[in-house]
């Protein structure tokens, strides 16, 4: 096991990070997760004005002690991010301990975080994605496989995570349809350090989530899924009925623009307030809980899958 991976896992009850999820993580819930023992994590964009940001850092650094989780900011580094180089000097500023790069791969990016010690993830589809993240200093790789929630990719978890573990040593983490620690030590066998759990926290107390968002993610199964590029431009994992209640087809999403307002500057976030994103895992979630009991669940699972296998 590489030093990193070492270092991070000792830190943690259970080798999981809490995926970063869009206008839902904020610091109550990051707090909670990394409480539990699990690496908690939010969007820098989740956080506006940028003052706030500021804030929600002082927040979790003031808060959070040795014993805790540590936590992540999941930072766009897209060109098409404005906010950008603000996310970034804050993460600095702050000494964030991991921060999770998407949509384009920096060598600049990573080398600020590691000015002062910190670790970069960086989330990928493909392999040669994974390849030119590491070639530009990053220190570990999401694996977004086929049924993760939000952005994700196409190809099987099997196939990811094993053309990747072919040439790298590094932290890995899975992700995709992962919500009870079965599934969680399913990662670990195929190759992955830690599994990336998403849609799990979403019907949790602490969640920034709407309650009938929360509900829908009960009452909805993986055939309640939709894959499409018809909201952000990226293709995505998307709850049916949220669709449905925007008053949209979802075997016909060509006046999409016109009922979202895609491609106005402000469409992304009109777009995700309505529309829900959740993975394919969701059929295992029956109840809203606090993160604690979450995260209690999930350990047991894992313990009682691994003595089984023994």
């Amino acid at each position: 096991m590489c030093e990193i991976t070492d270092h991070l896992q000792s830190r943690l009850r259970i080798p999981l990070i809490a995926a970063p999820l869009f206008l839902v993580s904020g610091p109550d819930l990051v707090l909670a997760q990394c409480r539990a023992g699990v690496l908690g994590s939010f969007p820098a964009l989740n956080a506006r004005p940028i003052a706030q940001l500021d804030e929600w850092l002082s927040r979790l650094n003031g808060e959070l002690g040795a014993a805790d989780a540590p936590y992540a900011v999941n930072v766009i580094v897209h060109r098409s991010n404005p906010r950008l180089d603000q996310d970034l000097d804050l993460c600095v500023r702050h000494k964030v301990p991991v921060v999770i790069t998407s949509l384009g791969a920096q060598a600049e990016v990573n080398a600020a975080i590691h000015a002062y010690g910190g670790l970069t993830f960086h989330d990928v589809i493909h392999d040669q994605h994974a390849r030119k993240a590491v070639e530009r200093g990053a220190d570990g790789v999401v694996a977004v496989a086929a049924g993760a929630g939000g952005h994700a990719g196409t190809q099987s978890p099997f196939a990811l995570i094993q053309e990747i573990r072919r040439w790298f040593g590094g932290p890995l983490a899975l992700s995709g349809a992962i919500a009870n620690g079965r599934s969680l030590l399913a990662a670990r066998a195929l190759g992955a350090d830690f599994g990336y759990v998403g849609s799990a926290f979403i019907a949790t107390r602490e969640a920034n989530a709407q309650e009938d968002y929360k509900q829908m993610v009960l009452d909805s199964t993986a055939a309640d899924i939709l894959y499409t590029d018809r909201f952000t431009g990226i293709l995505g994992n998307y709850l049916r009925p949220s669709i449905l209640r925007m008053g949209l087809d979802p075997l016909d999403l060509s006046d999409v623009e016109a009922r979202t307002g895609l491609g106005r500057p402000d469409a992304e976030a009109k777009a995700w307030k309505d529309i829900w994103g959740a993975g394919q895992g969701i059929g295992g979630i029956r109840e809203v809980v606090s993160v604690a009991e979450l995260v209690e669940r999930l350990a047991g699972e894992y313990a009682e899958a691994r003595r089984a296998l023994v």
